[in-house]
């Protein structure tokens, strides 16, 4: 008997998927447990295993297509068996339209390049030079010169004219990419879906402080230093203490570790631990369950293994569901401060910034060499107040400056 394999729902918000790849072929055994296809969700390309066994007889749906929730994506059954009946439409699967270049300052209606008797496109060589250097294409040009002839000023006003010549330069005016189009990813929309509600919904407001970051580098120097010398692979870095001196400034401050629900304001009582992490196409949260009950290097190890897996697309929706507080650190690439975008339910968000070496000054009042970190909090002003904002920056802050009491 013929059985229908459905698009199952992979992740708790997916509403669609799309088929990236099959790993079977029609006419081949399936077991179950065994992975048929992967699946890019709103989340993370994901492995769809067989749930029943038999020989798939159809595939009902293209890769690169996308299908619906529930929808049917392939037919098993014994071999030889007819399946005439189940129809191979699927109005719920919608292929991805590739991407496909489009020429810039391509007029409505593009003429035919201009060529001489060999087909050799009709160009002084004055023109030709200056095309080469500025990277406009010719064969989309119309020639203004004598019998239609590509002149100078043909190439010119293509990319733009003398003041853009005058700007090539070193580079040459190369482009710096190809024009085109590229369908938007399943995790793309849920993001902007996301974003777009909670910056038009959550009333956010942002307050920011400096931390001194030259205690925590020294520490963690001699900390990184001390786990070499005992053979341990873990490296530590300024990320895996601003974790947990969240967690610890959210035990201080535990009005903050909440969440909106419309009619009422849930209080959580266990700190799930949200990071963003970078994607090729977006970035994703995976979630340390149950910090405020992990020391400083289990937070520290479960950070590096989650953030690994989230980029090898492995994470599971456990892993990144369920979040009451959101880390964002854009201090590795050289961000000195920015405002994050609230991640809703969670009331708040920090922005990490990188350490700067900056003058500042001391307690003297002289102006001595020093190390700054940026913390910015976006907050849901329907949960947090700029008070109760305060309080968490100050704990936060006084946690990072004595990073010590963060290794007990």
């Amino acid at each position: 008997m013929a059985i229908e394999i459905t698009m199952p729902a992979l992740t708790p918000s997916m509403t669609e998927g799309v088929l990236a790849k099959w790993h079977k072929k029609v006419g081949d055994t399936i077991r179950v447990g065994e992975v048929i296809a992967d699946v890019e969700t709103d989340k993370a390309t994901m492995e769809l295993e067989a749930y029943d066994k038999g020989t798939l007889l159809l595939i009902a749906v293209p890769e690169g297509s996308t299908v619906t929730v529930n929808a049917r994506i392939a037919v098993l059954g014994e071999p030889g068996e007819k399946v005439d009946a189940v129809s191979t439409s699927l109005p719920s699967a919608v292929p991805k339209i590739a991407a496909s270049p489009t020429p810039a300052r391509a007029p409505v209606s593009t003429p035919a390049p201009t060529t001489g008797n060999k087909g050799d496109i009709k160009i002084s060589p004055l023109a030709k030079k200056v095309a080469l250097g500025t990277g406009v294409d010719v064969t989309r040009l119309t020639g203004s010169g004598p019998g239609g002839r590509i002149v100078r000023r043909d190439v010119e006003g293509a990319q733009g004219g003398g003041a853009a010549r005058s700007s090539v330069g070193i580079f040459g005016g190369k482009p710096v990419a190809q024009d085109g189009v590229r369908p938007v990813s399943q995790m793309r929309a849920a993001i902007a879906r996301r974003l777009v509600e909670s910056k038009t919904t959550a009333p956010h407001f942002y307050a920011e402080r400096e931390a001194d970051a030259a205690p925590l580098n020294r520490l963690r120097a001699s900390a990184n230093a001390a786990l070499e010398l005992a053979g341990d692979k873990l490296k530590l870095s300024v990320n895996d203490f601003v974790l947990k001196a969240v967690v610890e400034a959210l035990r201080r401050v535990p009005a903050v570790n909440s969440s909106w629900e419309g009619t009422s304001i849930r209080q959580h009582g266990s700190v799930h631990l949200a990071f963003a992490v970078a994607l090729p196409d977006g970035l994703i949260t995976p979630v340390i369950r149950n910090a405020h009950a992990k020391d400083f290097r289990t937070i520290a190890r479960e950070a590096k293994d989650l953030g690994a897996k989230a980029k090898a697309g492995k994470l599971q929706p456990e892993e990144y569901t369920g979040g009451t507080f959101t880390v964002s650190n854009l201090g590795m690439v050289g961000v000195e401060r920015f405002s994050a975008i609230l991640n809703p339910p969670q009331a708040a968000i920090l922005a990490v910034g990188a350490v700067v070496k900056k003058p500042v000054v001391a307690a003297n009042g002289t102006i001595v060499p020093g190390e700054r970190m940026s913390l910015t909090l976006s907050a849901d002003h329907r949960v947090v107040d700029g008070m109760m904002a305060g309080d968490f920056l100050k704990a936060l802050v006084e946690l990072l400056e004595s990073p010590g009491v963060l290794l007990l």
